[in-house]
């Protein structure tokens, strides 16, 4: 058995289950899975040790769920009625404005309050997930994730001032 062997073996679940998370679907977590270790497979030499093994997985992993979703976003508007294309379009560019608005205050955070508030978030991730990423403990995690929301209102209540 080679060594990518026993990685595939011994991280499969961890990753399948970081993408089941992400996309709530279990056919589009197989495919991004299979397509996850065959990026790992290509660039495993690229990997320099600096984080866990599966947390470099789950970051291609990650990234492979976005690039699909952007691939998702592209699609024929013909059918769909022209008034609910203003509709939807118009609560788009809210939403948007939202998130973008989120987004900047999220940058704006120091380490580790923005990395933990963004996996909780954005990638879904439990707090247990999350300590094991930083290798400290589930209550630092639920933790730090509170003072990041804390944060997170304080700066947005400052930028409606």
């Amino acid at each position: 058995m080679t060594e990518f062997e026993d990685i595939y073996k011994r991280y499969f679940r961890d990753v399948y289950s970081f993408v089941l998370m992400l996309s709530r679907n279990e056919k589009i977590a197989e495919e991004i899975t299979q397509e996850t270790f065959f990026k790992a497979l290509k660039s495993i030499d690229k990997f320099k040790g600096n984080c866990k093994l599966n947390v470099w997985l789950c970051q291609i992993a990650k990234n492979t769920y976005f690039t699909y979703l952007d691939k998702q976003k592209r699609y024929d508007t013909n059918d769909i009625p022209e008034q609910t294309i203003e509709n939807s379009v118009e609560n788009m560019l809210m939403k948007k404005e939202e998130n973008f608005r989120l987004h900047q205050v999220v940058h704006r955070l120091e380490e580790p309050y923005k990395e933990v508030f963004t996996l909780r978030v954005f990638g879904e991730l439990s707090f247990k997930q999350i300590s094991e990423l930083f290798e400290k403990t589930e209550s630092w995690a639920r933790v730090t994730f509170h003072r990041a929301k804390g944060k997170i209102q304080d700066l947005l209540k400052e930028e409606l001032k």
